[in-house]
């Protein structure tokens, strides 16, 4: 018996690796949605698609009627809903525009899915916290800083006041590469920038669980498959400052850490204010779901492979 999954959002780097990795399972079916047309990699999905187990449809998740006529076609047994504006300062910018997006868009999915209840998955972040005890449990009470912040907590308590079985996915720092390469890679960026031997201004303050896509598409997976419900934290275990997800960046590569120039939060200027000390506790995932996120040094040889087979293929064209 197959199990049916929609993801929003789908275009983005989660996405894509949550697509990529169900296209895998012989056992789902999953019907991948975004704004526009599919920028996914065609390569990996087709099997899926020959044996009829992906399909892409556009679908703009701040339209009620198109997400519930979607929704109420496909009759999916979970949502993963990934879909969201993520530019911090661009929704400090934007308030009206983060709403939509980020908290309108989830209760369109609520009230579509009620009729049929359906799990329905949230992607949530470290930007909920105020960043001044983190590393944070699931327990930890949220106080965001940011227009960005405010509507992803709010867009929690719209998965909370939903009656069907649902999830709270919490997560920080992803960093991976798109197969479309739509999204900056802090892995690309900091080893090109060195290898051109550019100084970078890396703030030194801020402190993160980094969580490689692959794996937050994993722990994702994992949640949809065991029907899990609550609030789980899916990151990296790592615990660092970005400066020294730099340095590490540098060494790995056999670059010029010292290229890497600090700078403070307050230094930088940014429109939106920004948690320093976030980062998650991930012992409940450890235990719950099996999950264990790769080391950063693994997560960057996995991109830099991504990347090398990338450029194979560039060149063969």
């Amino acid at each position: 018996m197959s199990t049916k999954i929609l993801i929003t959002g789908a275009n983005g780097l989660l996405g894509q690796k949550l697509v990529t990795a169900l296209a895998q399972h012989p056992s789902m079916r999953v019907l991948a949605t975004g704004r526009g047309p599919s920028r996914l990699p065609v390569g990996h999905l087709a099997a899926a698609v020959n044996e009829g187990r992906f399909l892409y449809q556009s679908m703009d998740t701040t339209k009620a009627e198109e997400v519930a006529r979607i929704v109420g076609d496909f009759r999916p047994d979970t949502i993963i809903h990934t879909a969201a504006m993520t530019q911090v300062d661009d929704c400090e910018k934007d308030p009206d525009a983060c709403y939509l997006h980020n908290v309108l868009a989830v209760r369109n999915l609520c009230q579509a899915c009620t009729p049929y209840g359906i799990h329905l998955v949230h992607l949530s972040t470290d930007f909920v916290f105020d960043g001044e005890h983190g590393p944070y449990t699931e327990d930890a009470l949220p106080a965001p800083l940011s227009v960005y912040g405010r509507a992803k907590l709010d867009a929690e308590h719209e998965i909370a006041a939903y009656t069907g079985p649902s999830c709270i996915v919490r997560t920080v720092l992803v960093y991976g590469l798109a197969a479309d390469m739509s999204r900056s890679n802090i892995v690309l960026w900091v080893k090109k920038s060195l290898e051109e031997g550019r100084n970078l201004r890396i703030v030194a303050d801020q402190y993160r669980t980094p969580t490689l896509a692959e794996d937050l598409a994993e722990g994702c997976i994992r949640i949809a498959l065991q029907r899990a419900t609550g609030l789980y934290n899916i990151s990296g275990g790592e615990y660092m400052s970005v400066l020294e997800m730099s340095q590490r960046i540098a060494r790995y590569c056999g670059l010029d850490a010292s290229l890497l120039q600090p700078v403070t939060t307050a230094e930088l200027g940014q429109a939106a204010p920004r948690p320093l000390k976030s980062g998650f506790v991930i012992d409940k995932a450890i235990k719950g779901l099996d999950y264990h996120p790769r080391t950063l040094e693994q997560g960057i040889a996995l991109i830099l492979e991504q990347w090398d087979q990338i450029k194979i293929k560039q060149h063969e064209q």
